[in-house]
């Protein structure tokens, strides 16, 4: 990927009545962050306490022209909303701003970073899909139509690029039909390698959290998965799936998912539908909170609350508080309801703590289960799927006039299969 110039930068806000300083800070904190992963730098912060946002600028005539003063005096291109804006809103802001000042908002920046990172064929159709259907009517207008995507080397210009975007609404329309249709494709081929992996009753654990909690060095750290792992937002998109063998015996497939970030475009959420339900399918679901950030209780409800809305709040449930090695009194806040056994303190970079995680999440995939022995008679070999499909297959042996197969069993699997326990 191209090294990006570093693009001057003015965040925007309001403080409406309901929020606080300290959340619009924060907030502001991690807009920053953004920005620098997308190859920008902010030089400054402008915040306006307002009752109601105005319909046409967001911040109002008085506050664009001060903001454009701001813009000249300290050299600055582009300007970052710390909200979603409307298309007019953006059009207004640019044409009451003096010289060549670019006005995005929170999602577009989130849109820009998802194609500076997005590697496998699918992770760039999703986010080429995103970016047509939620940025192509917000660039048009000042004159220049869809062309003012702009080249490869500039914060919102990249993904889909110019040569798409100069083209007529129909075209776009098109494409976009196509990029669904592959998309289908994909997750109907995913659908089938889920249902294979569904046949081995290997048991599914998904890695889910606020980006750049940890999840993929704890991936690693369990399987040597070799994920990139920076300190950085949004760092890996495309989800990993590993094999990983617990001190029982028993396999499981653990799989890194997307990050999650408050407000989350919801084009982008579509998008990677497919690869999001990788958390849908999961037998147990583990949330990973940088217990280092001051914000991770906000952070947890956000992951919470995309988990809800994915319909997975009530599946088992493990919270890792991870980089402790950084934060000594890690005091989490968590409702009653989570059990105390399922709330851990690890390190996945240096290894503190995972072999409790370990153990923890053996004795929770467990729960409820037992090791068998089915005698299975050559005759009704057919059984031998039907025990795949409903239990975790430890080893099968063929013997001269049987099948002998150890698997891990919930009730269900042991009531429909005690007709050849041994």
């Amino acid at each position: 990927m191209e090294e990006y110039s570093c693009a001057r930068a003015g965040i925007v806000s309001l403080l409406l009545p309901g929020s606080n300083e300290r959340e619009v800070s924060a907030s502001f904190d991690e807009l920053e962050r953004l920005l620098e992963t997308a190859g920008g730098k902010a030089v400054f912060r402008m915040v306006q306490s307002k009752d109601t946002p105005d319909p046409g600028t967001y911040i109002g005539s008085g506050k664009v022209k001060e903001l454009s003063d701001l813009c000249e005096t300290n050299d600055v291109s582009l300007v970052v909303f710390d909200v979603e804006l409307t298309p007019s809103q953006i059009r207004n802001v640019e044409d009451g701003m003096e010289g060549d000042v670019r006005v995005i908002d929170r999602s577009m920046l989130i849109l820009d970073i998802f194609a500076l990172h997005a590697t496998t064929n699918e992770g760039k159709l999703q986010v080429e899909l995103a970016q047509l259907k939620y940025t192509v009517p917000r660039l048009i207008g000042k004159g220049t139509q869809l062309s003012r995507q702009g080249g490869s080397g500039s914060i919102a210009a990249r993904g889909p690029g110019e040569t798409k975007l100069e083209t007529d609404r129909r075209h776009v329309k098109r494409r976009i039909q196509a990029l669904e249709e592959e998309l289908n494709a994909i997750a109907d081929r995913r659908a089938t390698q889920r249902k294979q992996r569904d046949r081995s009753g290997i048991a599914k654990v998904a890695i889910a959290g606020y980006t750049n909690a940890g999840k993929s060095t704890l991936l690693n750290r369990l399987t040597g998965a070799g994920i990139l792992a920076e300190d950085k937002l949004f760092a890996t998109l495309d989800p990993t799936t590993r094999k990983y063998t617990l001190p029982d015996g028993r396999e499981v497939l653990f799989v890194d998912t997307v990050g999650f970030i408050r407000n989350l475009p919801t084009h982008l959420i579509r998008a990677f539908r497919s690869t999001l339900d990788e958390v849908t399918y999961a037998d147990v679901i583990l949330v990973v909170i940088d217990a280092s950030d001051p914000e991770h209780g906000s952070q947890r409800k956000v992951t919470e609350a995309l988990l809800s809305d994915l319909g997975c709040s009530e599946k088992p449930t493990l919270y890792l508080f991870n980089k402790c090695d950084r934060e000594a009194n890690v005091l989490p806040e968590l409702p009653e309801t989570v059990s105390r056994e399922n709330i851990l303190c690890l390190s996945a970079a240096t290894g503190e703590g995972v072999d409790a995680f370990v153990s923890r999440l053996t004795d929770l995939l467990n729960e409820g289960t037992s090791t068998e022995v089915f005698s299975i008679p050559m005759a009704e070999a057919g059984v031998l799927n039907q025990i795949y499909a409903n239990a975790s297959v430890l080893s099968t042996d063929y013997l001269e006039n049987v099948i002998e197969v150890t698997a891990v069993c919930d009730a269900k699997a042991r009531g429909m299969f005690r007709k050849w326990k041994k």
